[in-house]
C-alpha cells in the first residue's frame, strides 16, 4: 500500500482530466492566471493538487564552524496531496486537508532510489503527517490576498530509523531521517498582482510556522526516539515569484525564497529557481519547478526538482 498512494492519486487526477476534456472550449479563459494560490474557490468548487518535491545534496554546512563539506549523497522525496473545497456563498472560506508522504535515502544511494520506497539500512518511507486546513480571505473585496492556516499532526513514532554505534561510540550506520515528529501550526500569507498588460504577474508568499511537541529524547545509539529537533522553533519563509504568460494557457516563472528558523535550533537558507506551468485541459494543470540552494547556515546545499498536477473543477 505504501507505494500505491501516489499511483492512486495520479490515476484519479487523470480520470478527472479525461471526463472533462470533452467539455474543453478552445476559447475558454485559462485558470492559470485566475486561480493563483491567493484566489479562493466558489462554493462547491474543488481544488486537488498532487505535488512532488525531490531534494538531493552532496554538500552541506553542518561541519565544524558550519563550513561547507562534501558527503555521500542524501535524497529526500516529499509527495503532498492538498484537497480544498469552497464552502461559503461569498467565496471567502475554503476548507481542506493536507497529507504528506516521504521517502528518504542516505549513504550515497542514487537520487532515484527514493522511488523504490524501501525500508532498509539506508532508506525509509511512510505517511508522515495529516493537516486539517482553512483558506480564508481576511479583507472583503480584496480577492488577491488570502491566508491558509493548517495544523500538521505527525503520524510517525520517531524522526529517524536504524542509527547504530559500535562499542566505542563510533557511528557504523547513520540514522535515516524521515520527518519531524512534532506538531506544526502553519499560516501562509498569499498576495498576487497582475500588471496592466496582463502578461506579467507578481506573486508573494510569507510562510510562518510554529513547531512544538514532546521534549527530544535519544536512545543509547543516539537515535531520537521521542520529540523533534525542531520543537520550540519558529519559522519565517518569504518568497517572491515573477511570472510571464507567453499564452493564456502557459507561464514561465523565476523565484527567490528564504527560510529562517529561530529558537532552540537555528537554521537558514536561500534558494533561487525557475519553472513553468501549462494548462493541459480545462480541469488539469501541470507545474514543473527547479531550485538551487545557494547559501545558508546549518543546512544542506543541494537542489530540488518539482512536478505537480492540479485539478480544478
Amino acid at each position: 500500500m505504501k507505494n500505491n498512494i501516489s499511483k492512486i492519486v495520479l490515476i484519479a487526477l487523470l480520470f478527472l482530466s479525461y471526463n472533462f476534456v470533452a467539455q474543453d472550449d478552445e476559447n475558454a479563459k485559462s485558470n492559470i492566471q485566475t486561480y493563483t494560490p491567493s484566489k479562493l474557490l466558489s462554493k462547491g468548487q474543488w481544488d486537488i493538487k498532487f505535488f512532488n518535491n525531490l531534494y538531493t545534496e552532496t554538500e552541506d554546512l553542518f561541519g565544524p564552524n558550519e563550513t561547507k563539506r562534501t558527503k555521500p549523497r542524501e535524497t529526500f522525496f516529499t509527495s503532498t496531496l492538498e484537497i480544498f473545497t469552497g464552502v461559503s456563498d461569498n467565496e471567502r472560506l475554503n476548507v481542506g486537508v493536507l497529507l504528506e508522504y516521504r521517502s528518504n535515502a542516505i549513504n550515497g544511494k542514487n537520487a532515484t532510489s527514493v522511488f523504490g520506497f524501501s525500508n532498509d539500512a539506508s532508506s525509509v518511507n511512510g505517511l508522515t503527517s495529516i493537516a486539517p486546513a482553512l483558506k480564508w480571505q481576511p479583507i472583503e473585496g480584496v480577492g488577491n490576498f488570502s491566508i491558509q492556516s493548517a495544523f500538521h499532526i505527525p503520524v510517525i513514532d520517531q524522526e529517524t530509523e536504524k542509527g547504530l554505534k559500535d562499542v566505542e561510540g563510533n557511528i557504523i550506520n547513520n540514522a535515516v531521517f524521515l520527518d519531524q515528529n512534532g506538531f506544526t501550526f502553519q499560516n501562509r500569507f498569499f498576495f498576487d498582482y497582475t500588471l496592466p498588460s496582463g502578461d506579467w504577474q507578481l506573486f508573494t508568499e510569507l510562510n510562518t510556522e510554529y513547531h512544538f511537541g514532546d521534549d527530544s529524547l535519544e536512545d543509547s545509539n543516539g537515535n531520537r526516539v521521542e520529540g523533534s529537533f525542531a520543537n520550540d522553533t519558529f519559522v519565517l519563509a518569504p518568497g517572491v515569484f515573477m511570472s510571464y504568460f507567453p499564452s493564456d494557457k502557459s507561464t514561465i516563472l523565476a523565484f527567490a525564497q528564504h527560510f529562517q528558523r529561530f529558537g532552540d535550533f537555528e537554521q537558514d537558507f536561500t534558494s533561487l529557481g525557475f519553472g513553468g506551468k501549462y494548462q493541459l485541459t480545462e480541469v488539469l494543470n501541470l507545474e514543473v519547478l527547479y531550485s538551487k540552494f545557494v547559501r545558508g547556515n546549518a543546512t544542506g546545499l543541494g537542489q530540488s526538482f518539482n512536478i505537480g498536477l492540479r485539478a480544478l473543477f
